[in-house]
């Protein structure tokens, strides 16, 4: 389907060229058919010679209509400009053509009416001229009168001229229906109409109101009039909505797919209109059907930041229009370069910012987002509307490959600055590095772990991180002797202390498997267990704990909990009468 706006200065017959065309009444409202004038969007469609159906969003030409004029040409993607032999370029032909060109309007027709009351061939001389300094100016030109028929044969094949040269919508993305029209219909409740412009819609098939989130769900569809079971790209559709009440859905707002897009409040945008610094603080920001107030801020020649009044789903890319309502001006059409801006809190940030975005033409480039945001959910890239290929470093997180490589080199900085601060800890905690990094996810940093790094127990350390910190080594060196000669001697607290080996200490030695701890401080070399089980063989079987005790030349403080870790270890078998035996003898 072909979808065209009109555009024109008020009464130059765009609403009868429509009427001429498609044999229905795009004038909605009794008002409009009383005063002969559009006030608000009507809507008509015909099929063409080829067999293609043309829809027509029908705009009002006079300047106090001009913000619904916008609802209706935001979303499409042609345009037909009317002009009047009798009357030639007017005021809101200007401005009209200048909406058109600032939101990127590339497609469409100019169309010279009343050729029955004047020449058109000056007027379509010199609207071609007007039209040449913009989007449309490669555009057709037909001459044509409502009231005789007159050229609307030609005008007919034009249309079908345009429809072919429009690039193929694509039907694979998600839906953002921008909402023209709500209403209720008895036995049916609420119904938007819109305009498509990518995806596809199904009976079923739930939706989120952009800024709300409510979810809703597809109740019916109709595409010209005629009820259907899905709808493609590009059409003018009608939803029914189960879900929501009339008076939470209007004009401005969107039906989403689900996670699909991110709203945004905040954009950086370049401007193609009046200098940056010429603007006024506040102006109204025109995008698919919405209008919202905007305050601007200025950052280079040509860039702006905009705060919204309130977040509208907007992608890398699109195009709006601003426009100072109070002057009724058109200061501009804007191209959008980040959904997702960052924060602008320091000195001389603006300027650095503005430097960034002189290199950014909004279009979505993985790489260049990559490179600018160093980490990024491939989930938020693909809400701003960037394509995502190749593999996350982790869960979703995409990063720049010479940001990644950074982060590794900072975190092995980081890992050896924590075991000189802090030599007795076997590494440093995930969270410790996370902060240290500034990372937002701990995930990241195990990512990040590679050799000689090593993760365990939550900990990043090097590959040595069991060796023993120069202090324990030294305090273990005065009491070897006589863990050596005395191996079931566990040393007093006091001999401990004495030496130097303190709780953190005394840890230490336990995970670099040099000492082993029995129970509180009850240290025995780590080969005790054994040593001791070869001197538990050699006594008559079953032996007391008394008789253990003795052989193994120790006391009933270290040989208790000794006797009970052989029994766990299967070494030894507890009987019945308390004596024990050793396995396997």
């Amino acid at each position: 389907m072909l979808v065209v706006a009109t555009a024109g200065h008020v009464d130059h017959g765009k609403s009868t060229l429509v009427r001429a065309l498609t044999g229905m009444e795009p004038d909605r409202w009794a008002e409009e058919r009383r005063r002969g004038m559009t006030i608000d969007l009507g809507f008509a469609w015909t099929t063409l010679p080829s067999g293609a159906t043309v829809a027509f969003v029908d705009v009002p030409g006079h300047e106090r209509f001009v913000p619904n004029m916008l609802a209706g040409v935001g979303p499409v993607p042609a345009a037909m400009v009317v002009v009047a032999a009798d009357e030639g370029w007017m005021p809101q032909s200007a401005e009209h053509l200048a909406a058109l060109d600032a939101l990127g309007v590339a497609y469409g027709l100019l169309v010279v009416t009343r050729a029955d009351l004047a020449d058109p061939g000056p007027v379509l001389e010199h609207a071609g001229a007007h039209l040449a300094s913009t989007s449309l100016r490669d555009v057709e030109a037909v001459a044509v009168s409502a009231v005789t028929g007159a050229g609307l044969p030609q005008l007919r094949v034009a249309l079908d001229r345009l429809a072919a040269r429009l690039p193929t919508a694509s039907t694979d993305g998600p839906v953002r229906l921008w909402v023209d029209r709500s209403f209720t219909m008895r036995g049916s409740g609420t119904v938007v109409t819109g305009t498509l412009g990518a995806g596809e819609l199904r009976v079923g098939t739930e939706l989120v109101v952009a800024g709300s989130g409510e979810p809703v769900r597809v109740r019916g569809l109709h595409r010209l009039g005629q009820p259907c079971e899905q709808v493609g790209p590009v059409a003018r559709v009608a939803v029914n909505l189960r879900g929501v009440a009339r008076d939470r859905i209007a004009r401005g707002d969107a039906l989403l797919t689900p996670d699909g897009f991110a709203s945004t409040d905040l954009i950086d945008v370049r401007l193609a209109g009046d200098p940056a610094a010429d603007l006024p603080a506040t102006l109204t920001l025109h995008v698919g059907s919405a209008a919202v107030p905007v305050r601007v801020r200025p950052l280079g020649v040509d860039t702006l930041r905009l705060r919204l009044a309130r977040p509208l789903p907007l992608l890398i890319g699109d195009r709006a229009l601003l426009r100072d309502p109070g002057r009724h001006h058109v200061a501009g059409g804007v191209t959008v370069l980040d959904v997702a801006p960052p924060p602008l809190r320091r000195r001389g940030a603006a300027a650095a910012r503005a430097a960034v975005l002189a290199g950014m033409d909004g279009r979505p480039d993985l790489a260049g987002e990559l490179r600018r945001r160093g980490l990024v959910r491939a989930a938020d890239l693909r809400r701003a509307g960037v394509p995502v290929t190749g593999a996350p470093v982790c869960g979703d997180w995409l990063a720049d490959p010479e940001h990644w490589r950074q982060l590794g080199r900072r975190l092995a900085d980081a890992v050896a600055d924590h075991a000189r601060r802090h030599p007795l800890e076997p590494g440093a905690p995930v969270e410790v590095l996370r902060q240290r990094l500034d990372l937002p996810d701990r995930a990241l940093v195990e990512a990040l772990v590679r050799a000689p790094l090593r993760l365990a127990a939550g900990r990043v350390g090097t590959a040595d991180a069991d060796a023993l910190p120069e202090p324990v080594a030294r305090a273990l060196a005065l009491l070897r002797e006589e863990l050596t000669t005395r191996p079931f001697r566990a040393p007093e607290a006091d001999r401990l202390a004495a030496v130097g080996l303190g709780t953190r200490e005394i840890g230490a030695a336990v995970r670099a498997g040099v000492l082993l701890r029995l129970t509180g401080n009850v240290l025995l070399p780590s080969g005790a267990p054994q040593q001791a089980v070869r001197v538990l063989a050699t006594l008559p079987q079953p032996f007391t704990l008394s008789a253990a005790r003795q052989a193994l030349d120790t006391t009933r403080r270290v040989a208790v909990p000794l006797l009970e870790l052989l029994d766990r270890q299967g070494a030894t078998r507890r009987l019945p009468d308390d004596t024990r035996m050793v396995v396997g003898r």
